[in-house]
């Protein structure tokens, strides 16, 4: 498909929009075949290996389950010659040994519309989210760490564990879901697990004293099971969070570079042992305390 030439319509089941997000299923793309969103990974294995199909990049797709029944239904329309890249595996071998893949990716026009579109559609509803959350006074939760009880805005609870456990998973207004990432958390914890490195311990003092002693009171940054909870992970397409980190990381070093362009550095300077001449290199020096000794002044 080299042009679109009309918008691309979202798929909907015969309840609406709202059964299609509310249904934990995803159906296999060309079969009958339905799996629980929580078992993507088992879905695109049984489409790599029962019909072939490799889809590029799937973890940066905002919402997996239209992005499948889209595709059913193009599918249904047009071949997949269409849409896809063909894979050859084998190429050298006899033809009946041979086997034919098809990628979906990004690089087909209709593709990247669609993977823009779902992630603007979620980029809205978390902001939204997140909005509600930031004004929400009804917020009610103890602290993982004390007895203390907290109501109000999230901020009052985050900003406790912060400043007297030392336990700081960033700004509030960074945060989206949050009572969702506290119950995560909280769990974690009731089954005596360290939120660093996700050691389990034999109860609940070994794991206080561990995640004291080792400073493992944060949260391992590369869990992806977090992702979903930081603002960072819906702002750009295409994009994980660490790419967007390390481009906002090489901002900063290049802004400083602008920013120190007028330091003057002034020479190190060396004073002999013997008077208060001064020189910039230690050989002048040398040279002017062997004259000194010489001369015997």
């Amino acid at each position: 498909t080299e042009c679109i030439l009309e918008p691309l319509s979202l798929p909907e089941s015969p309840g609406g929009v709202a059964a299609v997000e509310s249904s934990p299923y995803v159906p296999c793309i060309f079969c009958k075949e339905c799996y629980l969103l929580a078992e993507q990974n088992q879905l695109l294995k049984h489409m790599i290996i029962e019909h072939k199909l490799v889809i590029a990049d799937v973890k940066l797709v905002a919402d997996f389950r239209r992005y499948i029944l889209y595709w059913k239904k193009r599918f249904a329309e047009q071949p997949i010659t269409d849409f896809c890249s063909v894979i050859r595996t084998n190429s050298e071998a006899p033809l009946e040994e041979q086997d034919n893949y098809f990628l979906l990716c990004d690089v087909l026009p209709e593709d990247r519309l669609l993977r823009e579109q779902l992630q603007q559609k979620r980029l809205r509803e978390i902001l939204e989210q997140q909005q509600r959350e930031r004004y929400d006074t009804s917020f009610h939760s103890m602290c993982m760490f004390c007895d203390q009880e907290f109501t109000g805005n999230r901020s009052v609870l985050l900003n406790h564990m912060a400043r007297e456990h030392s336990f700081n998973i960033g700004l509030p207004d960074n945060i989206v879901n949050c009572s969702e990432f506290l119950a995560v958390l909280q769990e974690k914890l009731d089954n005596l697990q360290c939120l660093y490195c996700e050691k389990v311990f034999r109860d609940k003092n070994t794991l206080k004293d561990h995640m004291r002693k080792k400073q493992h009171r944060r949260i391992n940054a590369k869990n992806k099971e977090y992702d979903k909870f930081y603002i960072i992970n819906y702002l750009e397409f295409g994009k994980s969070w660490e790419e967007v980190q390390s481009e906002d990381d090489r901002e900063l070093l290049d802004n400083l570079e602008e920013d120190w362009s007028d330091w003057e550095e002034h020479p190190v300077c060396a004073v002999c042992l013997f008077c208060e001449q001064q020189a910039d290199t230690t050989e002048k020096l040398y040279l002017h305390m062997q004259v000194r000794l010489v001369l015997n002044i």
